[in-house]
């Protein structure tokens, strides 16, 4: 795959919209392996697109009101996952703590993705997470 491919989807921002937005990222993701033969994706990069989506979906369900944009690309070397929400504040991810119930979806986030990025923009914030393709060395 040469060329990085994109697609936006305006989700409601109800917590109806997580399980959306983790089919419609298996749908986007899939369409290349059946298009085009493309292998990159595998089962356990398509996994951790959905759990990456599920978190930062959920995370601006729970604290941004209104719509969210939710950005899905796919490049040669990575699938960037990109959640904008209207609520300003920088999220933080806490210190791992086995004994929080809760509040773990950042910490997951930033365990599994190659980059997390979160630039504040005129409206809201845009929180973008970078999960690699290549094999860990």
């Amino acid at each position: 795959m040469s060329a990085a491919v994109e697609e936006t989807i305006a989700l409601s921002g109800d917590l109806s919209c997580i399980a959306e937005a983790r089919h419609r990222t298996a749908v986007f993701l899939t369409r290349f392996a059946a298009a085009g033969g493309d292998s990159t994706v595998s089962e356990r990069i398509l996994d951790l697109a959905q759990l990456v989506v599920s978190e930062l979906v959920t995370n601006a369900c729970k604290y941004a009101p209104g719509p969210i944009l939710l950005r899905l690309r796919r490049a040669e070397a990575a699938v960037e996952v990109e959640v904008w929400d209207s609520h300003p504040e920088k999220p933080v991810a806490e210190q791992a703590d086995p004994y929080r119930v809760g509040r773990h979806g950042l910490e997951i986030v930033k365990a599994v993705a190659a980059e997390l990025t979160v630039l504040p923009e005129a409206a809201g914030k845009r929180v973008t997470a970078r999960i690699d393709l290549r094999p860990s060395a």
